[in-house]
């Protein structure tokens, strides 16, 4: 027999997006109940952005260490990696961020129940727990945070033994002798530069023209450089057509458009072509929940869906994928439900790509501020001109800021090098600020740092920088 409980808000996914919205609604006096199939913390948690970065870490200091410290005088001997316990450091972080989360939506007063969740109609949902036990809930509002799962290609199905998802290329136990990553986006190029710094001999096909597709061609230039100088081979306009085990070696043929067929040895294969929305166990069409033509749940500006008490957040409602989208989202859907009149402005997304060297993108690109009708101003600055980018032997690179030549307002930004991904943040804040060029390069940025290389590109837009050749057409307000 299953009880029935009434809370204000039922949170479905206790990802990013989901923990963020209970929190803050329970903070805006309601009473809120938190569902994940899983564990606290979703997929950034514990096989997303927290575990890859530490091991892009992990990754880029042994490198540094192999590869760059003997040119600062820095004589060490050949360094080794042990995975074991490199994935016990990682799985530390993991579990410490998840007991914190887990203690805040306890301090918050969010009961969580660990189970599936799957709507019964549009008042009701049933929460299969992993005890056995069914309760039924009856909220007055649900907030939808379930995510995306990895999609896998016809005669490639995942295993995570084999064929690896990026849930199981970060849980390796061994450095495999060759990785073949088929898909050569984000994660492809993160998790294959990951192994190709600890030691794999790494292959990646691209079904598209370029690597990283939808990046402007000039920002993955530099990323192609270092995928060369790394050893990775990279084959675009490629397909993966078929593979075969041989003992402990994967066969994989490979139809290129220049190449013609080739067969790749590797030991494991790491599958990265998209995702797609987990929204099959939660029954939503029960609910007369809307998705698009992919399954992706459809939302007005406060995450609301087509049914009024139901909200959507983060990855199931459509790309970018991203941790802080869905977190902001969250706030919006909570507030929204509480009465205030929050809605979600795309103005000031930044993203960033964990690739080396990093890119880092807010705003809008020189292509469309023209396709929206701007006069636009466009300043950039090589790494190579900083002295501290020196000082850290990262060099490869550049800033660039585009411009409204008659207003000064600052449009948009694009960085590919050093700490990309902390840089933009300066960015995003002006965006949000409406800042102009001029605020920006009037702003004391300290000596010698990296972000003083904004306000270098800033400057430049108005004819006054310093360290770095100014444009000829610059933003003249006399």
């Amino acid at each position: 027999m299953s009880k029935t409980e009434k809370p204000d808000v039922v949170v479905i996914g206790a990802g990013p997006g989901g923990y963020v919205a209970a929190i803050r609604a329970a903070q805006l006096g309601k009473k809120v109940v938190i569902v994940d199939k899983g564990t606290i913390g979703g997929e950034c948690l514990n096989w997303g952005c927290i575990p890859s970065k530490a091991l892009i870490s992990a990754a880029n200091l042994f490198h540094k260490i192999e590869k760059d410290a003997s040119e600062m005088g820095i004589i060490v001997q050949k360094p080794s990696i042990d995975m074991e316990k490199l994935q016990q450091w990682k799985q530390g972080i993991q579990n410490r961020l998840i007991e914190g989360i887990t203690q805040l939506l306890k301090a918050n007063k969010v009961k969580i129940i660990i189970g599936t969740a799957s709507f019964l109609n549009r008042q009701q949902i049933q929460v299969d727990k992993q005890s056995g036990e069914k309760v039924i809930l009856e909220p007055r509002h649900v907030i939808i945070a379930t995510g995306t799962k990895f999609i896998s290609l016809p005669g490639f199905d995942i295993d995570e033994k084999d064929i690896l998802s990026a849930k199981g290329a970060l849980a390796l136990a061994e450095v495999p002798k060759q990785l073949l990553v088929i898909g050569g986006g984000v994660i492809g190029l993160e998790l294959g530069t990951v192994y190709a710094k600890l030691g794999s001999k790494v292959t990646i096909v691209e079904l598209m023209p370029e690597i990283l597709p939808g990046v402007d061609a000039a920002l993955v230039r530099p990323v192609k450089r270092r995928l060369k100088e790394l050893g990775i081979a990279v084959y675009t306009e490629a397909r993966a057509e078929e593979y075969k085990k041989h003992g402990n070696i994967i066969e994989v043929r490979i139809r290129t458009k220049k190449q013609g067929e080739i067969v790749v040895e590797t030991e494991k294969i790491l599958l990265s072509v998209g995702k797609m929305p987990v929204t099959e166990e939660l029954k939503i069409k029960k609910a007369g929940v809307r998705t698009d033509e992919r399954g992706f749940i459809s939302t007005d500006s406060q995450q609301r869906t087509n049914i009024p008490q139901i909200f959507a957040i983060g990855d199931c409602t459509g790309i970018p994928f991203l941790a802080h989208k869905a977190m902001k989202q969250g706030i919006i859907a909570a507030e929204a439900i509480a009465g205030k009149n929050s809605e979600y402005d795309y103005r000031a997304v930044p993203s960033a790509i964990f690739t080396d060297p990093e890119i880092a993108i807010a705003g809008i690109g020189e292509k469309e501020a023209k396709k929206n009708g701007y006069e636009i101003v466009v300043s950039r600055a090589m790494w190579g001109a900083s002295g501290r980018a020196m000082s850290q032997l990262e060099t490869l690179g550049f800033v660039k800021i585009i411009a409204d030549k008659n207003s000064g307002e600052l449009l948009g930004a694009e960085i590919v090098g050093p700490h990309a991904s902390d840089l933009i943040s300066e960015i995003a804040l002006a965006l949000e600020m409406g800042a102009t060029t001029e605020d920006i390069g009037f702003t004391m940025h300290p000596h010698p740092t990296l972000p003083e290389m904004i306000m270098e590109v800033a400057e430049a837009t108005l004819g006054k920088a310093i360290h770095i050749p100014n444009p000829r057409n610059v933003i003249d307000f006399e």
